[in-house]
């Protein structure tokens, strides 16, 4: 349910404020038009305002969801604005403002027009989490390690292929792909200085292509863990894989699926222990299945997608013999994160919140609640269970109305 509030002034009260390094009790929240205009222990006086008693719960900036394919029954990859719309809202029940939506391997023409619906509903997205630009998640991947991944369209980097690309869309903010193969240093070369993130997932290379890859580019490493490489043997030698390249290299940040399924609570504490909130962002990696209840279910487009089941708070492909993707929200992550990991709430919120926005580049924006950024902002109990959701200073989630 949207909440149209036609005053200049919201005044978020009686709240604790989560700041990047404090909280605020007894806090309050200004938010002007679309931005934050105040944030202060006690009152602000703002006699127009209109005011949102926040009942001693939680103000948090909103959560940011760098790397998610669906929800609501719908998929990116479906062809249709309706999929991006629904997917946005769906979503923003759970704490989610900001999103990189996310394609998976496909056809060249799937591709492209999902490209070209992601323009036409970033234009009329008004009711759910906001876009920050498409995340191509392949198709430039290590057959070995493709995990759900469709395998008719994994391939080497094709420099006709990836230029057409680029070309044909300005709504990429991040591309994925495997830093060891043959191509994949001038693919990342050519693409960041487009200004696009460049990523290294469902990769099989060892430590030294690792860190060749991130000299050229690939500086963070998509949903550690999954669909990347660990510790090998070739000759009887060890090599060190993706893995703990990602743990090796200090300024390489991490994507960590924090549904409480992918990883279990030691490689959870064993990540934020090792990289901390600065390197972390929490994912989802939901499919269409999020916010949907157990059974068959497609991962990508509805009408050529791999078959997959949810079950167990986690989607599946058929034979049981990998995950694909997850039904997370990113009020489950927090929670998992809080309950699992046991990581302390403010660094928790960051890694849902400003580490991202860093990231991506848009933590001038957005991330944290600074006068001056937009008015994306959650409101949450001591259970992460989400309250409301404001985007840009409208209200686009109340579970009370």
């Amino acid at each position: 349910m949207i909440t149209r509030m036609n005053q200049q002034q919201i005044k978020i009260v009686n709240g604790r404020v989560i700041m990047p390094m404090r909280i605020i009790n007894h806090g309050t929240v200004l938010v002007t038009g679309d931005k934050i205009t105040e944030v202060r222990e006690g009152d602000i006086e703002a006699p127009n305002a209109v005011v949102l008693d926040a009942g001693g719960q939680y103000i948090s900036p909103g959560f940011i969801d760098i790397h998610i394919h669906g929800g609501g029954g719908h998929d990116f990859m479906d062809g249709t604005v309706e999929a991006f719309l629904e997917i946005a809202k769906c979503h923003a029940r759970y704490g989610t403002t900001a999103m990189n939506p996310t394609t998976l391997t496909s056809e060249m023409d799937g591709l492209m027009n999902t490209l070209d619906l992601y323009k036409q509903a970033n234009a009329n997205n008004t009711e759910g989490a906001r876009f920050i630009g498409m995340h191509l998640e392949g198709p430039y991947f290590a057959m070995n390690q493709r995990g759900a991944q469709d395998p008719r369209y994994i391939r080497n980097p094709d420099p006709e292929e990836y230029r057409k690309i680029l070309n044909h869309s300005d709504g990429i903010a991040r591309w994925s792909a495997a830093p060891e193969l043959e191509g994949a240093l001038e693919f990342a070369r050519y693409v960041r200085s487009k200004g696009v993130l460049v990523a290294l997932a469902h990769t099989d290379a060892i430590y030294e292509e690792v860190l060749e890859g991130f000299e050229n580019g690939y500086t963070l490493a998509t949903h550690l863990y999954s669909g990347m490489s660990g510790v090998s043997r070739r000759n009887a030698y060890r090599f060190a894989g993706v893995i703990e390249s990602a743990f090796l290299i200090d300024e390489m940040s991490v994507e960590v699926i924090a549904d409480g399924k992918h990883l279990p609570a030691a490689l959870l504490k064993l990540i934020y222990k090792i990289k901390g909130p600065d390197r972390i962002a929490l994912i989802t990696d939901s499919i269409r299945g999020a916010g949907m209840p157990d059974g068959e279910t497609t991962l990508g487009n509805i009408h050529t997608g791999i078959k997959a089941i949810i079950e167990d708070g986690v989607a599946k492909l058929p034979d049981r013999s990998s995950f694909a993707g997850s039904v997370a929200t990113t009020d489950r992550l927090v929670r998992t994160m809080l309950q699992v990991a046991q990581t302390p709430l403010i660094e928790t919120i960051k890694m849902m919140t400003l580490t991202p926005a860093t990231i991506m580049g848009v933590a001038d924006k957005i991330g944290s609640l600074v006068a001056g950024k937009d008015a994306d902002i959650v409101i949450f109990d001591e259970n992460i269970n989400i309250q409301k959701t404001m985007i840009k200073g409208k209200i686009v989630y109340s579970k009370t109305l």
